[in-house]
């Protein structure tokens, strides 16, 4: 508990009112406990409100960036609610392999989901090239559908796989990164969310800037 208690000094926050708070959530720190997890954001978000805030959406254990947390059950109801609609906007910043064919669009891929096939959709918009060269892209991307991994597992398909990615990637490219740039992270983050109509009765508007990770790796490359 100790520990789990002092993490809350590592957390981000973005934004806080009386129904929700917006984490900037680093990657590597898991959503929810399970097997082998001393540590995640529920636990420390249980640790150290007294009224413990409740989960509404995930984000991947290797992926960082904005979440939202309710404070009340009511909020969460409601939140959840919108967060299965269409009208939250949820976009990404990714570092991928090669360059897209087109510079924006959207890829509409079914994937399987517990054994059945779901419609999921992800807009794409191409952003820049590393080092002046079209080895590595910077994308910004939006989910349209919200599938277990559909960002990742998208790009995986078009021939485009997110650095760091150790699921859906290029594993041996991933492996010469580790060597030659000490990338140990997925360069996938979370970096906009808006909520034209929640519970709290304005426009949520939030955004979380790029990880040192992610920096690190643009600087490196040349960017």
């Amino acid at each position: 508990m100790d520990k789990t208690a002092k993490s809350v000094k590592q957390l981000d926050i973005l934004y806080e009112d009386t129904l929700c708070i917006v984490i900037n959530k680093p990657a590597g720190l898991p959503v929810q406990g399970g097997k082998g997890i001393t540590i995640s954001l529920d636990s420390i978000l249980t640790a150290n409100w007294i009224e413990r805030p409740l989960l509404v959406h995930r984000l991947d254990r290797d992926t960082s960036g904005i979440i939202l947390v309710a404070k009340t059950k009511a909020a969460a109801a409601e939140f959840s609610r919108l967060f299965s609609g269409t009208g939250i906007v949820k976009q990404y910043s990714a570092i991928c392999r090669g360059k897209p064919e087109k510079p924006e669009g959207t890829i509409n891929l079914n994937l399987t989901i517990q054994g059945s096939k779901k419609n999921s959709t992800t807009r794409f918009r191409f952003i820049s090239s590393l080092h002046g060269k079209e080895d590595y892209s910077l994308l910004e991307l939006e989910l349209v559908t919200g599938r277990m991994h559909q960002i990742r597992r998208h790009l995986a398909i078009t021939g485009n796989p997110i650095l760091g990615d150790d699921k859906y990637g290029d594993f041996n490219l991933n492996r010469t990164l580790r060597k030659t740039h000490q990338l140990k992270r997925l360069l996938l983050h979370a970096c906009r969310l808006i909520i034209p109509h929640p519970p709290i009765g304005k426009r949520l508007d939030i955004s979380a800037p790029l990880p040192e990770h992610f920096i690190q790796f643009m600087d490196e490359r040349g960017h």
